[in-house]
């Protein structure tokens, strides 16, 4: 039977959670694939694990100090490797680090964390082509949601002429917690940073930023469009006021925070992040607390919405794992790469 070797970069709540689930799926993987899967090594900030011979949950706490960065990992053999850290928007690392080891060395990549994707996903995907390896990133671009695979998969051969998504949940949580209960934005981010699913510095998502990271991988990853962060104009939810939730609930229009993709008049994408007030028909105004959404507008089979929520952190595992999948069944001939 085929042997896959795996490797995790970042062991935080989202790395353990996709290596446990790993772990639990070997039997399927046995079954569907023909594919012995290993985890081999496991590397958090400081200090991890390494073994060939498989690791297994038992040993999850005992991290070795030292056995962490690409070093560790391009040793232990991995075939394929999940990042999974943390990183730096600003420089991509350490994820990039990581990604650009792997991929360089041919080794297949599941990206989970936006930094590197967002500031070098171009260079990313040239390494890729030059090596025959394969990236995916659905648990960097909505997690649950089907946002790339959308792309890739169900409207393959359509024209895509626009884009449109509700890609953060913190922020849709918290204007839905304003428009329904009344509850005011300093509260309703309270209520969120203690439910575990805000940040104790949420910036990153209040102001858009996150909701642009997101898109710029979509743009990237599912359209070939080359965006960066600098091409969007993006605005977040900080600036919202109460005179402003008490007009939309007059006029019967719900505001969510949105990224949107669109083609200019020479047929190139643009984007940007921002509020919009959306009619209670509208799909996109029917999402509670922390679902997501995105629609996607094509030439021949029309507007398509997806909606999605799954609880954290194993939403983002069995993102990371559906993509793996997609690479157990292209190696073995029944699916082609994405």
């Amino acid at each position: 039977m085929e042997l896959c070797r795996v490797a995790i970069a970042g062991f935080g709540a989202v790395g353990r959670s996709t290596a446990g689930l790993l772990l639990d799926r070997r039997a399927r993987y046995r079954d569907v694939y023909g594919v012995e899967v290993r985890l081999v090594a496991v590397c958090a900030s400081r200090a991890g694990l390494v073994d060939p011979a498989g690791l297994e949950p038992e040993r999850f706490d005992d991290l070795e100090p030292g056995l962490s960065g690409p070093d560790v990992i391009e040793a232990s053999g991995a075939d394929v490797l999940i990042e999974a850290g943390p990183s730096d928007h600003r420089t991509g690392r350490p994820g990039l680090a990581y990604l650009e080891r792997a991929l360089s060395g041919g080794r297949d990549a599941i990206v989970i964390s936006k930094g590197a994707l967002a500031r070098d996903g171009a260079r990313l995907r040239a390494l890729a082509r030059r090596s025959a390896a394969t990236i995916k990133v659905s648990g960097a671009a909505g997690a649950a949601l089907p946002t790339v695979d959308l792309l890739d998969h169900n409207l393959l051969g359509s024209e895509v002429l626009g884009v449109e998504g509700v890609l953060n949940a913190t922020t849709n949580y918290l204007l839905d917690a304003m428009m329904a209960r009344g509850v005011g934005f300093e509260a309703a981010l309270r209520e969120a940073q203690a439910g575990g699913f805000a940040e104790s510095d949420p910036r990153d998502d209040v102001e858009g930023w996150d909701t642009a990271r997101k898109l710029v991988i979509l743009a990237g990853f599912g359209l070939g469009a080359e965006l960066s962060i600098s091409d969007l104009e993006v605005r977040g939810i900080q600036s919202v006021t109460e005179e402003q939730i008490a007009g939309w609930r007059s006029d019967g229009l719900v505001p969510k925070l949105v990224g949107r993709l669109w083609r200019d008049e020479a047929g190139a994408f643009r984007g940007g992040v921002g509020v919009d007030a959306y009619p209670l028909t509208d799909p996109l105004a029917r999402l509670p607390g922390k679902t997501k959404a995105i629609r996607v507008t094509t030439d021949g089979m029309g507007e398509i919405v997806a909606i999605g929520c799954g609880a954290e952190p194993l939403a983002t595992a069995s993102a990371a794992l559906k993509d793996f999948e997609h690479i157990l069944a292209a190696r073995a001939g029944r699916l082609r790469p994405a």
